[in-house]
C-alpha cells in the first residue's frame, strides 16, 4: 500500500525516528501507525543491546522534592556530550519525577514502573536508540519527612553530583546549606553511631598495629597506657574526616556540622557523583568523543 508523507511525519514525530526508518515501518505494518510505532520500538531495543557491553560513566544527578517526598537519581550515558542534550537531560528529570511518585523497592522495581502503558526500561532503551548512546538508571534514593523535619538539595557542576538531606529541628536555608557541605566534602556516615562496629575495630587495630611499630622505633619507648590514648586520638582524627557531624562546616571552618545546627539533628543524606564507582575505558571512551565530534 502507498505510505502517504503525512503518516510518516506523524510517526517521525511521535517516535523521533528516521523519515526512511518510519517508512519502512508503515510500509512493514501495512500502514498501521500504533504496529509501526511497536516495530520502531523493537527496533529502538536492539539498537540498545548491541551498546550492552559499552562503558557508560557519563550522566547526569538530579533530585525532586515534592512535599513530603524528595528522591535522588543518576542517570548514565557514555558521554559528556550526550549528558548535555535536552532530550537526556527530560529523560533524567523523567526519572526523578517517577521515583518521588513511586518509591519503588528497588532498581528492578524502578524500571517496570509504568509510563504511558510502557515500562520505564523500554522507555529508557528507545531513548537509547533514538540518541545513539547507552542510556541507564543507575540508582537512586527516596526520602520521606515527617512536619517537624525538612529537605536540604544541592546540585553542583550542572548536575554532576548532587546531594538531599533530611533534618529534624531546622530550617530549609540550614538543610540547604547541609546538602551543599554534604556534596562538596562526601561524608561517609552522619556520625559515630552509623560506622559499622566492623569497621571501628578494624580502624583502631590499624592504628595500634602502627602505633606499636612507631614506639618499637623509637629511641625513647611508651608506656602501654600512653600508646592506648595515641591510638584513641588518632582514631578520633580520622572518624571526624569521614562523619558528617564532625567535619568543619564548608562555609564556615570555625564551625563543626553539628555546631552549625545546634538543636537539629541530621536523619537521613544521599549524594551521588556521576560514574563513581565504575571503571571508565579511558580507550572506548576516546573513541566516543571523536565519534560525537565527528572525527
Amino acid at each position: 500500500m502507498a505510505i502517504s508523507a503525512a503518516l510518516v511525519k506523524e510517526l517521525r514525530e511521535k517516535t523521533g525516528a528516521g523519515m526512511m526508518d518510519c517508512k519502512k515501518a508503515l510500509e512493514t505494518c501495512e500502514g498501521d501507525i500504533e504496529k509501526a510505532f511497536d516495530w520502531l520500538r523493537e527496533k529502538g531495543i536492539a539498537k540498545a543491546a548491541k551498546k550492552a557491553d559499552r562503558i557508560a560513566a557519563e550522566g547526569l544527578t538530579a533530585f525532586v522534592i515534592d512535599g513530603d517526598k524528595a528522591a535522588l537519581v543518576e542517570v548514565n550515558s557514555e558521554t559528556d556530550f550526550v549528558a548535555k542534550n535536552k532530550e537526556f537531560q527530560d529523560l533524567v528529570a523523567l526519572c526523578a519525577d517517577l521515583m518521588v511518585k513511586n518509591a519503588p523497592a528497588d532498581l528492578d522495581a524502578a524500571l517496570k514502573i509504568d509510563v504511558d502503558g510502557k515500562p520505564l526500561e523500554i522507555v529508557i532503551a528507545e531513548a537509547s536508540g533514538k540518541i545513539g548512546e547507552k542510556l541507564s538508571l543507575r540508582r537512586f534514593a527516596v526520602m520521606n519527612k515527617n512536619s517537624d523535619e525538612v529537605f536540604g538539595a544541592y546540585s553542583h557542576m550542572g548536575g554532576k553530583m548532587s546531594a538531599i538531606v533530611k533534618i529534624n529541628g531546622a530550617n530549609e536555608e540550614m538543610a540547604k546549606d547541609v546538602a551543599m557541605h554534604v556534596a562538596a566534602q562526601s561524608p561517609k556516615y552522619i556520625d559515630r553511631t552509623a560506622i559499622p562496629t566492623e569497621e571501628l575495630a578494624h580502624e583502631r587495630e590499624v592504628l595500634l598495629a602502627q602505633a606499636l611499630e612507631e614506639n618499637a622505633q623509637a629511641a625513647k619507648p611508651k608506656p602501654e597506657n600512653i600508646i592506648e590514648k595515641m591510638v584513641e586520638g588518632r582514631l578520633n582524627k580520622n572518624l571526624k574526616d569521614i562523619c558528617l557531624v564532625d567535619q568543619e562546616f564548608i562555609k564556615n571552618p570555625d564551625v563543626t556540622i553539628a555546631q552549625y545546627i545546634g538543636n537539629g539533628k541530621v536523619v537521613e543524606m544521599a549524594r551521588f557523583q556521576v560514574g563513581e564507582g565504575i571503571e571508565k575505558k579511558e580507550e572506548n571512551f576516546a573513541e566516543e568523543v571523536a565519534k560525537q565530534m565527528g572525527k
